[in-house]
């Protein structure tokens, strides 16, 4: 996998090649630190399972999907690199809260926690999941229920693992 990485290598200045957003996705699955711990691929991972959402209705899970094609990483790569939220956005004054699974290699935990903790905002919570990567609410629904329900939409932090 090393050696086919390094066939596609990465710019700065230049878009994401597809051909390593095939190869980091295939790497990231196998490792269990993508999308989910337990996924192979977005087809049958994601993809297939989002088409069952009883709350979506038919044109809502078409646009779910036109949406993530339209706003992937290559498309936003450039403002991403450009942007550093924590120079820009220090300071909020709406409730923050953070839920990142451990495994998360998509967005490092550590300097999601980083961020968290420079952060000022009149009430904030970070929740780390153990047992998740880059999508808790699919991965521990029922801990992210209970953040929800009891942190929240109650205004608190108190399930926190950081404030």
């Amino acid at each position: 996998m090393v050696q086919k990485l390094k066939k596609a290598p990465v710019s700065l200045s230049e878009d994401i090649p597809r051909d390593y957003l095939l190869l980091r996705d295939k790497a990231m699955h196998s490792l269990r630190i993508g999308t989910m711990r337990n996924m192979k691929s977005v087809i049958t991972g994601i993809f297939f399972p989002s088409l069952g959402f009883r709350e979506y209705t038919l044109k809502e899970k078409i646009n779910l999907w036109v949406g993530k094609s339209r706003s992937g990483v290559s498309c936003l790569l450039k403002t991403m690199l450009k942007t550093d939220l924590s120079q820009s956005v220090t300071e909020l004054q709406i409730p923050v809260y953070f839920f990142h699974g451990i495994y998360d290699y998509t967005c490092c935990c550590s300097v999601a926690e980083s961020y968290f903790l420079k952060i000022k905002a009149p009430i904030k919570g970070f929740y780390r999941f153990e047992q998740s990567a880059h999508s808790p609410i699919f991965e521990e629904p029922g801990k992210m229920q209970k953040i929800i329900r009891e942190d929240v939409l109650k205004g608190t932090n108190k399930l926190a693992d950081l404030k």
